[in-house]
Parts: structure tokens; C-alpha cells; sequence
């Protein structure tokens, strides 16, 4: 999925995993406005509105709260609207309070950055999310994304609207993954992949090197070390989600990330789901 935005019409650079269409939408971690933890798997058998903004006290992202919570008043209780941004949770609750919004559950990226890393949202530049609507259906599989190709321009509401009901009318979507979403947690002295599984798994990822047939390893060069470690924190929020933390060895500019099971003493498919999305980053 291509990913841009601007701002003043200069290109900004969006971070984060590439998503693809009709895929498991990915798990995140935000903050409600009474300071708890959130997560998409909380609102399982909903349809997901999520749209997301830079920040309340910019016109544009006041007038799109106020409008997905007008239009949010024709939707059936099988549809909830998540407004995500990286604006304080007090922020939010004082934004919600004083335009009386009951139809959009306000939620804050301020801590964890895990929605704008999950789906590819996070503007590097400034540290804040685009403007973005995507439409999650009921099995948690993501039916549409849209971004907003200027950061001060509007959305396109009738073709979010149009989706919607696609996903309403549509509720099965099919998805192609070969792989589970998430990773899952391992017994020690579990069997990992086999040989034949290890092999057919490795043909299907760019540049990933099996090491003994108990490793993956790759190795991304990056500008600087600035650049290099900023890739290798994005790596951690997913990683620590994910429960499935790889080996890092930074060298200035050059980050070789190193993956394997040690519960199964070999490869399991954890470290192919975690290969999948350091590629996606």
C-alpha cells in the first residue's frame, strides 16, 4: 500500500509497517482518556472506524472528530468510531467534554507510538500521526485505508462511508496469509519447524540468511547511526508486543538482526512472523 503524506505541500516521511489489504489488521497498544491501556482485540465483534490526526487544536482535525461524531449517530451499535492521536489523554478528555463528542472513543498514541508503527501512520518529522480513516471489519481483518495526501487537507468521508458498508454487507472477508498474525507463545522443549518447513519458509523472504538451520539473519545498512538506531526502536515496540525479541548488533550505520526460537533450540514460526515484519517496516 503506498504511503505519503505533506505538509504545506513539502513530502514527509511516513514510518512504521506497510499493510496490505483484506490482511489481519495488527494488534496496538493506546491510551484511554481515564489512563488505561487499549487494544484493537478490545473491541473484537465490532466494525472498526479508526481515524487518526495530528492533534485536536488544529482546525482541521476539530472539525474531523466533530464530523465522524455527527455521522456516527446513523451507525448500528455493530460499528464504533476510535479517534486516535498523539494529543495528552487530558487533552482529549477536555476536547471531548467541551464539544459534548459521545460518539467517538478518543484514544492517545502518546506512549508507546504502537498504533503509528503498527500501520505505517508515524511521521517521522514530527513525531505525529496522519491523517487517516481505515475500516476494520468484525474478524479484525482490514478492509480499507486512507490517507489524507496533505496533513491540512480533509478527508474523503463518502468514500470511507462507501467501505463501511462494504464491510457491513460483506462481513467475510477472504485473506491469503500463510502465516498467524501474532506470535505465540512457546513451550520449552516443543518441536520447532522441520528442515523441509525451515527451507520453503526462507524462499519466500528477501535477503534473510539461514545460519545452521537454527537462525535467520539479516542485515540493513542504514545513513548514520542516528538512522540505524531509529530503525532499531521501531523494532522494539513490535518485538515487545509481539513477545518475540530478536538479537541486535548495531555497528554505526549497519543493524544485523538475528532470529531464533530458544524454547524450541531451532526456528519456529515466531521467527518468520517477526522476519514478516521487520520487512514490513
Amino acid at each position: 500500500m503506498e504511503r505519503q503524506t505533506k505538509f504545506q505541500g513539502a513530502p514527509l516521511t511516513l514510518v512504521g509497517r506497510n499493510l496490505k489489504l483484506n490482511a489481519t489488521a495488527p494488534n496496538f497498544k493506546v491510551i484511554s482518556t481515564g489512563l488505561k491501556e487499549v487494544t484493537l482485540n478490545d473491541f473484537n465483534d465490532k466494525i472498526k472506524i479508526i481515524t487518526s490526526f495530528p492533534s485536536m487544536d488544529t482546525p482541521v482535525c476539530d472539525l474531523q472528530v466533530k464530523e465522524f461524531n455527527k455521522r456516527a449517530v446513523a451507525f448500528s451499535k455493530d460499528i464504533i468510531v476510535l479517534g486516535i492521536s498523539k494529543d495528552l489523554p487530558f487533552a482529549q478528555k477536555r476536547f471531548c467534554d467541551l464539544n459534548n463528542i459521545k460518539n467517538v472513543i478518543t484514544l492517545s498514541d502518546y506512549r508507546f507510538s504502537s498504533f503509528g508503527i503498527n500501520y505505517g501512520l508515524l511521521i517521522k518529522e514530527l513525531n505525529l500521526l496522519a491523517r487517516s480513516v481505515s475500516i476494520v471489519d468484525k474478524t479484525n481483518v482490514l478492509r480499507y485505508m486512507q490517507i489524507a495526501p496533505e496533513v491540512t487537507s480533509q478527508l474523503d468521508y463518502e468514500s470511507a462511508l462507501t467501505a463501511l458498508n462494504g464491510a457491513v454487507s460483506n462481513p467475510q472477508a477472504k485473506t491469503h496469509e500463510t502465516l498467524p498474525s501474532h506470535c505465540e507463545p512457546c513451550e520449552v522443549g516443543s518441536g520447532g519447524l522441520t528442515k523441509e518447513e525451515i527451507n520453503k519458509l526462507i524462499a519466500q523472504y528477501h535477503n534473510w540468511q539461514l545460519v545452521e538451520d537454527k537462525k535467520i539473519v539479516k542485515e540493513f545498512k542504514f545513513k548514520d547511526f542516528i538512522e540505524a538506531k531509529y530503525f532499531l526502536d521501531l523494532i522494539c515496540v513490535i518485538a515487545e508486543e509481539q513477545g518475540h525479541h530478536p538479537t541486535f548488533t548495531l555497528i554505526y550505520n549497519k543493524l544485523k538482526i538475528t532470529l531464533t526460537t530458544h524454547a524450541v533450540s531451532g526456528l519456529s514460526e515466531n521467527d518468520f512472523i517477526m522476519a514478516r515484519i521487520i520487512d514490513e517496516l
